[in-house]
């Protein structure tokens, strides 16, 4: 791939190559990646010291976080994941614990139900799992395209990171000035870089 990158039209071409790189990895491959990137991060340092993790319940090419939520669970943590609002592409994270109080909605997204979960301070999220299809080398991403999280992460101030195969991470991505990088990407080899965490 080539080392730098330009503006939107290239990122929609970016997201078109990754997605269906993505879609050729055989379900063995997938299945031990995700086992990978779910033991180097439960096994984290970071991950030991944070109470509430903010984390979507994944769909389509997402790896798979259910064994992330999981664990979590096992090891008393709070999990809380994203609701999104599409009329100002802005979301919000509610405390589930059980997937009971979720329910499907556009794109056969999962989740959280309002009313049967409580909304959670975004700065009481210890630990945010960012979700993205590349990431470059600083932790600047592309995502599926919404905005939602470039949003949310203006004023977060606690750890985030990603996970990401290494066939999603490239040398270096275009980034706008309002981008936010995450901390550190987990691959399956372990932690990629560093950064705050």
């Amino acid at each position: 791939m080539q080392s730098e990158w330009g503006d939107e039209l290239e990122k929609k071409e970016l997201r078109k190559h990754i997605i269906q790189r993505l879609q050729t990895i055989p379900d063995a491959d997938r299945a031990s990646i995700e086992e990978a990137l779910t033991g180097h991060l439960v096994s984290s340092a970071v991950w030991q010291q944070a109470d509430v993790i903010g984390i979507t319940v994944s769909h389509g090419l997402e790896w798979n976080t259910e064994p992330i939520i999981q664990t979590a669970w096992k090891e008393g943590k709070t999990v809380c994941v994203p609701k999104c609002h599409p009329e100002n592409r802005q979301m919000d994270f509610y405390i589930i614990h059980d997937y009971d109080q979720l329910e499907t909605v556009y794109y056969k997204l999962r989740e959280p139900i309002p009313e049967k979960t409580e909304k959670v301070a975004k700065q009481a999220i210890d630990l945010l799992v960012v979700p993205g299809l590349l990431f470059d080398r600083e932790g600047y991403r592309v995502g599926f395209g919404g905005g939602y999280y470039d949003r949310f992460l203006t004023d977060f101030v606690h750890d985030k990171l990603a996970l990401a195969a290494n066939c999603q991470v490239v040398e270096k991505l275009p980034a706008e000035p309002f981008d936010i990088p995450v901390d550190a990407i987990i691959t399956e080899n372990g932690f990629l870089q560093q950064g705050g965490v």
